[in-house]
């Protein structure tokens, strides 16, 4: 099934742009054939139907043609995090298989280093110079190799292993069939109106199932993608600009450095029609700011590894629910379940965690029978680990990662509530809230900020700012001013690293 997006793509769009990267600028019918002549090439090396393939490098144009090669030839795209060390990847490489693995410049050296402990992985494909036993992407698209005579992937047959971030040890590999990962970006596409007419600028990692979705669903359509290596708001905000871009997708600190950008004033952003935000959860403050500057609606949306990409979102012509993730994709059942009853739904309006249950949920974590009894129930339903409220509309409301909550006192503190507040305050750029240890209360928060260009603002400003919105429970106790904070691959917040700032 996901090997049939490029062919129909190009079937109905032929010589249509549809990638613009860095280096290179793609039509339809360019992606179909380069992608055809990497299955020919993995075919010539005995890559068959079942195989994994892994792919570890940032994102290019190689990188695009690369994943649809390796499922034109049947095989199992393993996306690899770039942010992962040689460790990790020794780790993946070898606990899902991989028999060959695709990886960049700046990768290379760190992927030879993995696979000396991995026997199982037989080709390593540089897309920069060849460094030890790697091939060069170059030549080996220069080789005369057939596109092999592969019989179509049945829907329920595993496409994809996604390894999460693995942070409460070795990362699981979220196994995703061809029919889930084709339903999640049809399902986007549908939701969010994408058509031919879009151009989407996107810095979102590919290997990450937010990224995969964006790529896929406007492949689907038949748009154009304007994929940029990594993320820097000028090189975005100047890209929305060069090729007037439609949309605009990404996480909420992208948003949020664009909007303190000193030069957001000066770049017309009057062609994009609507913007989607996920990945962690958005101040309604900032979303009404950026609308109030780009003139698009923003959509806001939530998704998970174990999902293939998303759950829920907003309908482009529904009701906006600022402060809501949105409602479920069309034929996917998620509600709100009690922490210790995952059969119990909890009323409107009262916390629990998340559940989905539908066709897009992971088929189970790869050789972890254990974790995937623990993660779906016999029934279904996929524990998600976040706490959401719903409301009566069928919105559903984010209140944070249920392991990241604060304990002070026997109260439960949610970091995102004081994220949230501390948003609307005009000196602050960006903010995240992580315990520190306390030994009268177990734990109290604290606000690790970083300030807009040119402003001065103190901790108990901050403090007394968020006292008129917040609990006095809730108030995060200190303040430390930094210059970044530390982010995943996608630019989503590591909590899990604030304590390294102090």
């Amino acid at each position: 099934m996901l090997a049939q997006i490029l062919p129909r793509a190009a079937a109905r769009f032929g010589h249509k742009t549809a990638l613009i990267s860095a280096a290179r600028t793609l039509s339809y019918a360019e992606l179909d054939a380069l992608s055809r002549h990497v299955a020919g090439a993995l075919a010539a090396r005995g890559i068959a139907s079942g195989d994994r393939v892994s792919i570890y490098a940032q994102n290019c144009w190689e990188w695009i043609v690369a994943y649809h090669g390796i499922l034109k030839a049947g095989a199992v795209v393993n996306p690899i995090n770039v942010m992962l060390t040689a460790e990790e990847v020794r780790y993946v490489l070898a606990d899902c298989g991989a028999r060959a693995i695709f990886c960049g410049p700046d990768t290379t050296a760190a992927v030879l280093d993995a696979a000396r402990d991995v026997p199982g992985v037989e080709h390593i494909i540089s897309f920069g110079d060849p460094e030890g036993t790697a091939i060069e992407f170059a030549a080996l698209m220069a080789e005369a190799a057939p596109s092999p005579d592969v019989p179509a992937a049945a829907p329920a047959a595993l496409a994809t292993i996604g390894y999460t971030s693995g942070t409460t040890g070795h990362p699981k590999g979220a196994m995703q069939s061809h029919r889930a990962v084709f339903l999640n970006c049809a399902l986007t596409a549908t939701m969010h109106v994408r058509t031919e007419q879009d151009i989407v600028v996107t810095a979102l990692p590919a290997p990450h199932v937010y990224g995969n979705v964006v790529i896929n669903s406007i492949f689907m359509a038949g748009g154009t993608v304007v994929l940029m290596e990594r993320f820097d708001p000028e090189g975005a905000l100047e890209r929305m600009v060069r090729y007037r871009a439609t949309l605009f997708e990404g996480v909420p600190t992208m948003y949020m450095t664009m909007l303190a950008h000193p030069r957001l004033g000066h770049y017309d952003l009057s062609s994009l029609t609507r913007c989607t935000v996920g990945g962690q959860t958005f101040a309604e403050t900032m979303a009404r700011a950026w609308e109030d500057r780009s003139r698009a609606p923003l959509l806001e949306l939530w998704g998970m590894t174990e999902l293939a990409g998303l759950g829920t979102t907003h309908a482009l012509y529904a009701p906006n629910v600022h402060g809501s993730i949105g409602v479920a994709l069309p034929g996917i059942d998620v509600r709100v379940a009690a922490f210790d009853d995952a059969s119990h739904t909890m009323p409107v309006g009262e916390p629990g965690e998340l559940m989905v249950r539908g066709p897009i949920v992971m088929q189970g974590y790869y050789g972890n029978k254990k974790a995937t009894a623990e993660t779906i129930e016999p029934d279904g339903w996929l524990h998600t680990g976040d706490v959401a409220v719903a409301d009566e509309s069928g919105h559903f409301r984010m209140v944070d990662r249920r392991k990241d909550m604060i304990i002070t006192a026997g109260y439960k503190v949610y970091p995102a509530e004081i994220e949230r507040v501390l948003a609307g305050h005009p000196a602050v750029a960006m903010s995240a809230v992580g315990p520190i240890t306390d030994e009268v209360k177990g734990e109290l928060a604290r606000a690790y900020v970083v300030l807009r260009p040119d402003v001065a603002v103190t901790e108990t400003d901050l403090i007394d700012f968020c006292r008129s919105h917040l609990a006095a429970y809730k108030l995060p106790r200190s303040v430390r001013f930094v210059a970044d904070l530390p982010k995943t691959s996608t630019g989503k917040i590591m909590r899990r690293e604030l304590r390294a700032l102090d």
